[in-house]
């Protein structure tokens, strides 16, 4: 039976090769009757530009090219890589998508988000959001020197890091209201995302009727994905073969 799968939030760096392992695993064992990966969001830890040097994300950069010699792999930019571009592109073999993707998996009009959008309470995230990802400011940091780009992403690590631990967990998590307007401004019955970290499959009801939210889990402590047939989707955590060992633990 077909069937398609949905990660996030893997944030792979260098510093946790044990997850790159685990991925690229994961990449490795995909069979042959998935359509499709979609990567919804935050693929690396950061991402300054294709032309920075990838330091031990080569093995993992060789795995998705061997994987969409045969099966499409779909890479949505998240909030720490969104400078990916057709570099990328060309070395990987993955497509990259907008920010709001809808699509028909297996009958169900379904919208894809990275999630961060919906974190609406977060008033200040979503100010500095509209600023960095505008597409002239974009632009211009892909034209920055290498050295300072890195320096600057090291900055903006730390000062994120900082504003977490500030916050509130409340206003992390996403508004219930923009998830509305999300499912209702698209027309859709299914939103899949990823960005909080909180795993889990929400029902939500819409004046259309009612729907459904699927959030994926991160990588940080084991791998994790989504996969979906006609007619049933399940949120599995995977073992260190990059195979699915059960159901994952919603948080």
């Amino acid at each position: 039976m077909p069937r398609t799968r949905f990660v996030a939030d893997l944030h792979l760096d260098a510093a946790r090769p044990e997850i790159l392992g685990q991925f690229r695993a994961f990449l490795d064992a995909t069979p042959g009757d998935v359509e499709a990966l979609y990567v919804l969001g935050d693929l690396f830890e950061h991402w300054v530009g294709d032309d920075a040097p990838s330091d031990g994300l080569e093995l993992v950069l060789d795995a998705l090219r061997r994987l969409t010699r045969r099966t499409p792999v779909y890479v949505q930019p998240g909030n720490r890589d969104f400078l990916l571009g057709q570099g990328f592109e060309a070395r990987t073999g993955c497509r990259l998508l907008p920010d709001a993707v809808v699509m028909d998996l297996y009958g169900v009009s379904t919208l894809l988000l990275h999630g961060d959008t919906l974190c609406t309470d977060d008033v200040r995230y979503q100010r500095y959001r509209r600023v960095v990802r505008h597409r002239l400011v974009t632009g211009l940091v892909r034209r920055l020197p290498l050295g300072l780009r890195l320096r600057l992403a090291r900055g903006m690590r730390r000062t994120s890091h900082r504003e977490l631990a500030r916050k509130p967990s409340s206003i992390m998590d996403v508004n219930q209201d923009a998830v509305l307007q999300a499912l209702q401004r698209h027309g859709v019955r299914r939103l899949i995302h990823g960005h909080t970290h909180r795993p889990g499959i929400h029902r939500v009801e819409t004046a259309g009727g009612p729907a459904e939210r699927f959030v994926l889990g991160d990588w940080y402590a084991h791998g994790s994905m989504l996969e979906c047939r006609p007619g049933r989707c399940e949120l599995l955590q995977l073992d260190p073969a990059g195979l699915p060992a059960g159901p994952l633990s919603a948080s």
